[in-house]
């Protein structure tokens, strides 16, 4: 059997802000895993489920719901718990979501749990699929209509309370067509080229000379692995 896990942001609260790919991936599931932080499994105390039920009354059809008790202890053994259950739901469905608030390259567990979920079955991993959303500080942003970064400005985001030292990513934009990426130094850097058009490239290093306006380079922090 062929299956599918999608990975899914949910955005900052209004199921109105997700996606259409959000939303397409809900139609073509059978099941959607939503945290919960109650024991009990119930989702009295969870925002995930109120957006999504509100997501599939916006599209008129009903799926399965499977709690997944997710405490927030940043704790290994949490998110193997959590990892589990997907696995164990994708056994009944040959198609299940995940969901996270806000989008999954920020803050997200998302990221540790695909990590758990590739040593325990790496065909799964490899057919998943994240699917991005609107940050918080994006809605929030658009709320108060003030931008985030105008011109050369830069956009810093910190943890508040951090568990241990914080590592930086750095995200890179507006180069010049034609620039010398020496002046960048070193990293882990991958390099977004034309993203979503026909002629989109991803290559996993940091390229020599900028020929595209539309080029990201990010340079991702360098983490240990579980």
């Amino acid at each position: 059997m062929n299956q599918k896990l999608y990975m899914v942001s949910l955005g900052p609260g209004d199921a109105e802000l997700l996606t259409y790919k959000a939303l397409e991936a809900f139609r073509k599931c059978d099941a959607i895993c939503v945290p919960t932080k109650s024991p009990d499994n119930s989702f009295s105390k969870s925002i995930s489920h109120k957006i999504v039920s509100d997501a599939l009354k916006l599209l008129g059809i009903e799926r399965e719901l499977v709690a997944v008790y997710s405490p927030m202890r940043f704790n290994h053994d949490d998110w193997e718990h959590e990892a589990d259950i997907i696995l164990d739901t994708l056994q009944k469905h040959k198609c299940v979501a995940f969901v996270t608030i806000g989008d999954a390259g920020i803050y997200s567990s998302i990221y540790y749990l695909l990590d758990i979920i590739k040593e325990k079955a790496a065909h799964i991993h490899k057919s998943c699929e994240v699917i991005p959303g609107v940050t918080s500080f994006s809605a929030a942003s658009a709320e108060v209509q003030k931008a985030l970064c105008l011109g050369d400005e830069e956009l810093l985001i910190k943890p508040i309370n951090p568990r241990s030292e914080v590592k930086t990513t750095e995200i890179l934009m507006r180069p010049k067509i034609g620039m010398n990426t020496e002046i960048l130094g070193e990293g882990d850097f991958y390099t977004f080229e034309n993203m979503y058009l026909k002629d989109a490239k991803i290559t996993p290093s940091k390229i020599a000379k900028v020929k595209k306006y539309m080029t990201l380079f990010i340079n991702f922090a360098k983490r240990k692995s579980l």
